[in-house]
């Protein structure tokens, strides 16, 4: 019996929040880009398939290809017929409204969150500067 190699990563997975109120090909694509920000995802690492997705979280299959589309064209996956779709070797920078649009998105989010809670913005604030005090002195 072999065991995967100590190299070889974890099979990607995809989680949805249903309600968050992004649509979920958004959700698609943005955990994906999380997942190569935070090293998980790397280039030459394979997605899952866009059938095993959509059985996997039991949504349409052309949600899922809809995202890999949109991630195919700005350059972040490769798809090669009858091999798989993989993270791609370029170097991809978001343009400033896709980052304007991605930090909205975390900081709506992080606040209903945080709000939901009982939590203030300030008790956020506070927790943030103390967990990572260089924020306050870049002011």
């Amino acid at each position: 019996m072999t065991s995967p190699s100590p190299s070889s990563p974890a099979p990607f997975q995809f989680k949805l929040d249903l309600q968050s109120g992004v649509p979920v090909y958004r959700q698609l694509i943005d955990q994906v880009q999380a997942g190569i920000a935070v090293g998980s995802l790397r280039p030459g690492h394979q997605l899952p398939t866009v059938r095993q997705v959509a059985v996997d979280l039991a949504i349409n299959p052309n949600t899922v290809l809809r995202a890999y589309r949109e991630l195919e064209i700005r350059g972040v996956l490769d798809t090669q017929q009858g091999t798989g779709t993989f993270i791609s070797h370029r170097k991809i920078k978001p343009d400033d409204s896709e980052r304007e649009r991605q930090l909205e998105q975390l900081i709506t989010e992080f606040a209903a969150r945080a709000g939901a809670a009982g939590l203030t913005l300030e008790d956020l604030a506070e927790a943030l500067l103390d967990r990572y005090p260089a924020l306050g002195k870049r002011r």
